[in-house]
């Protein structure tokens, strides 16, 4: 495990107002000295506390995002959009919301930067297979395709400019796992905010990809490396609910959306006009 550094003081975290925005905004805060949270919207959950302070902003303009990340030693990129869907509103805000992103962490001089990828860049394995970080890419839709192109867009930025980037190929971040498919890609909160500050935190990331789930036996993925790589240790499991979710009715085994990794997503789409 490598020795973790001291979080860096100053944080942004982008889509603050979304399910795992609010879930790392109270940990952010704890662990950094300032904390600015940005999302499209005006802010939701709480108010602002000592050291937090909120500024709206659309990923598509990039003035707008060059002014968001000014003063700021490392961003955790939640922002955009969260599920798969036409490809038009994926391209605005995952796309050149992204590209816009790491533009401003450039010119702003932003070394680190922690990005919400997806198990969805693997969606199309089979869920009979185990696979790891170094297996390729085979994204499950839009979506996946859009979180593959920031994975390229990492490492791009890393290997011209040294910004390091420890993408996290998040799973079912709930807050228990909510059918069959979540036993092997379940990520507890508790589990998702030790990722996020390991990720911040170890030393000399370069552009690094990791899976974002908890100690299940069941998982398709293969993260040992990947996670001890940050010192990522997940502490929860999803066998807990094992009893709960056999007890749901089984699922077409024939059907893209129970053999696939993707699950759901698999069902959706295309998206003619």
């Amino acid at each position: 495990m490598p020795a973790l550094a001291a979080i860096p003081p100053r944080l942004l975290l982008t889509g603050a107002c979304g399910q795992l925005g609010q879930v790392l905004r109270e940990p952010l805060r704890q662990a950094g000295q300032t904390l600015r949270l940005s999302d499209r919207k005006g802010l939701v959950g709480s108010p602002l506390q000592t050291g937090e302070s909120f500024e709206p902003c659309e990923l598509g303009d990039r003035a707008a995002v060059r002014h968001l990340l000014r003063d700021v030693d490392a961003v955790v990129h939640l922002g955009g959009v969260s599920v798969e869907g036409p490809f038009d509103p994926i391209l605005e805000a995952n796309i050149l919301g992204l590209y816009n992103l790491y533009e401003a962490a450039r010119r702003n001089g932003v070394p680190r930067i922690v990005f919400a990828s997806s198990n969805h860049v693997t969606g199309c394995y089979a869920q009979d297979e185990r696979i790891s970080t170094q297996n390729r890419p085979r994204p499950d839709g839009n979506y996946g395709v859009s979180k593959l192109f920031g994975e390229g867009l990492a490492q791009l930025y890393f290997d011209r400019y040294r910004i390091e980037t420890v993408c996290l190929r998040i799973g079912t971040a709930t807050v228990s796992p909510p059918d069959r498919r979540g036993m092997s890609s379940w990520l507890s909160h508790r589990d998702l905010a030790q990722l996020v500050l390991c990720a911040l935190s170890a030393p000399n990331v370069g552009c690094h990809i990791v899976f974002g789930a908890s100690a299940n036996p069941a998982s398709w993925w293969d993260n040992a490396e990947a996670a001890a790589r940050i010192g990522f240790e997940p502490q929860d499991s999803a066998e807990g609910w094992r009893a709960q979710i056999d007890a749901q009715p089984l699922s077409d085994p024939a059907s893209p959306t129970t053999r696939l990794q993707g699950g759901s997503f698999l069902g959706i789409g295309p998206f003619d006009e």
